[in-house]
């Protein structure tokens, strides 16, 4: 019989000082400062849980949290989940950068309580593709021209913009970033009634996108408003329709401007429609700024679109010389209104599931029509029930669990979106608040600090990357999921995501000396804690992710 890990010992009452756990450089190297976090939740803890023996001395919760935590999680699984990695047995090589997207709302506004930790939590990150979309909802934050010209004047204004934008390139400097303007200013739209044009940028107004059809079937005038949003950002400056010019001083480095979003749905356009206007948008641009590289389609529902692929990937549909550099589309899991908290992961899991097999479908015909078009999933998370249709901020009440269930969903998704073959997953979004899916947030919108959704992206951007080699990882259960990795360095990693609120027991050979980074319901809105095992059996709190990295012995 192998021997049980300190952690399993310690759920049968055995004390194991903090010195027994054997702490590693490797592992703990410039994080001596979590020891005492870790001590003080553990003294918190063992305050707060009545439930605990009054015997049970604080060094016993210390070093529950050097091991892999269970503080939250359900009761502990008798089973044992046995992983087994070939390492030596490679199934595919990742091309996925993790990441997010940061969609404009006014807490991302100077002066907002949220303000400097929301753009301190992106910067942290340094991830590659983050998508920046200032959306319709705030169209004073959106749209740079919100009336149409007349004879004598132009109605461009950046003031509210620039600062949105120039925090976020400042936050995300040195990277690549895909831009995407998605809103239309409304009056390029025929309407039965004028919209009234908003007059508070901090008031959300979902009424202002209306219309399908474009007053100018020439698409000029769209094209160009676009092409002068890039130009205003990456030139410098533009002239507007009366042959004025404007200028602004910005000479912005843009890698990828997207077209619209979620257009089946936003003006209820067709295949066709869109890559008219895909078409026209990208050539304005590609003549104001030619480096740029363009994103299109940005579905919705791909699953409900299979013709949108078809005739958007197929060149012959475009005009001559435009580039299909790459497409996009989302996914969320939403649960059904009658479902209560408790069927959220069978849920999730299943529709995370599902949409597997629609990138499959999808990826069919990307290949088979437009092979060099790369693939970015740059809206993918979670959605409550209580988020759709409702602005009401008592449905913001969201349990502690939910954002490391949210969490799991993505890690669970990543790394076999990667086996697919896809370039980007972009976690969806950086601040939601009451009026605008507050379930989506990675930042809480009243303190600014990151939940575990920010810190499982940060965990996995910080462990998996392009280049990796994905490894034969088989287990025994639908309980738990893993993937090996091994990484350029030649690093062997596994990602462990625990998809149900109850302790698992994990069994991995070659598991003894690792060091584990796991975010649990323990670490609430803490960073991963750190333990090095000493066994080959550990366990995992419900809705954990871990990222095991072996010892350099068991790599030799």
């Amino acid at each position: 019989m192998r021997a049980q890990s300190n952690h399993s010992r310690l759920l049968h009452g055995e004390i194991v000082s903090v010195s027994a756990i054997g702490i590693r450089s490797e592992c703990y190297h410039g994080r001596i400062s979590r020891l005492q976090t870790g001590f003080n939740k553990a003294r918190k803890i063992f305050r707060e849980r009545s439930s605990l023996r009054s015997g049970v001395s604080v060094l016993f919760l210390a070093s529950l949290l050097f091991a892999t935590s269970t503080a939250s999680g359900r009761a502990e699984s008798s089973e044992v989940v046995a992983i087994k990695v070939d390492w030596n047995k490679v199934q595919g090589v990742s091309r996925t950068t993790a990441t997010l997207q940061v969609v404009v709302n006014p807490l991302l506004r100077r002066g907002s309580p949220i303000h400097d930790r929301a753009f301190q939590a992106l910067r942290n990150l340094q991830a590659d593709d983050v998508r920046f979309v200032p959306w319709f909802p705030y169209p004073l934050l959106a749209v740079a021209e919100l009336a149409p010209p007349t004879a004598e004047r132009t109605f461009w204004d950046f003031s509210l913009i620039d600062p949105l934008i120039m925090d976020f390139l400042d936050a995300t400097s040195g990277h690549a970033v895909v831009v995407n303007f998605s809103t239309i200013p409304q009056w390029m739209f025929k309407t039965d009634r004028q919209v009234d044009d908003p007059s508070d940028p901090n008031a959300v107004d979902w009424s202002y996108e209306q219309g399908t059809e474009l007053r100018d079937p020439t698409m000029k005038e769209v094209s160009d408003y676009f092409a002068r949003i890039v130009s205003w950002y990456t030139q410098g400056g533009f002239t507007d329709e009366l042959g004025r010019r404007h200028d602004s001083g910005h000479h912005c480095k843009i890698a990828y401007w997207e077209i619209l979003n979620e257009p089946e749905y936003e003006h209820a356009m067709t295949p066709q429609m869109y890559t008219r206007l895909y078409d026209a948008v990208s050539a304005a641009i590609r003549r104001a700024a030619p480096g740029i590289k363009f994103v299109g389609m940005s579905l919705a529902t791909p699953s409900k679109s299979p013709e949108f692929f078809e005739y958007f990937l197929d060149h012959k549909n475009h005009q001559p010389g435009i580039p299909l550099d790459a497409i996009s589309y989302h996914f969320y899991a939403v649960p059904s209104v009658e479902q209560g908290s408790d069927s959220y992961p069978f849920s999730f899991f299943e529709q995370a599931d599902h949409f597997l097999d629609t990138v499959r479908y999808v990826e069919s015909i990307r290949r088979r029509l437009s092979p060099q078009t790369q693939t970015m999933l740059n809206e993918v998370g979670t959605i409550r029930a209580e988020d759709i249709g409702k602005a009401d901020p008592a449905s913001a009440v969201i349990p502690a669990s939910y954002w490391n269930l949210s969490a799991a969903v993505y890690a669970y998704l990543h790394p076999q979106l990667a086996e697919l073959g896809i370039e980007v997953v972009g976690e969806s979004q950086l601040v939601g608040y009451p009026t605008q899916f507050p379930s989506v947030s990675m930042i809480e919108w009243t303190t600014g600090r990151p939940n575990a959704r920010y810190w499982v992206l940060k965990l996995i951007h910080e462990n998996f990357g392009p280049g990796d080699k994905l490894t034969e990882t088989k287990i025994d259960t639908s309980a738990v999921y893993a993937q090996g990795f091994v990484t350029p360095q030649g690093k062997k990693k596994l990602l462990i995501v625990n998809k149900r609120d109850r302790v698992a027991q994990i069994q991995l050979p070659g598991a003894f000396g690792a060091c584990m980074e796991v975010i649990d319901q323990a670490t609430g809105l803490g960073p991963a804690s750190l333990s090095n095992l000493t066994a080959e059996r550990f366990v995992l709190s419900g809705f954990a992710v871990a990222v095991v990295t072996l010892s350099n012995r068991e790599r030799e």
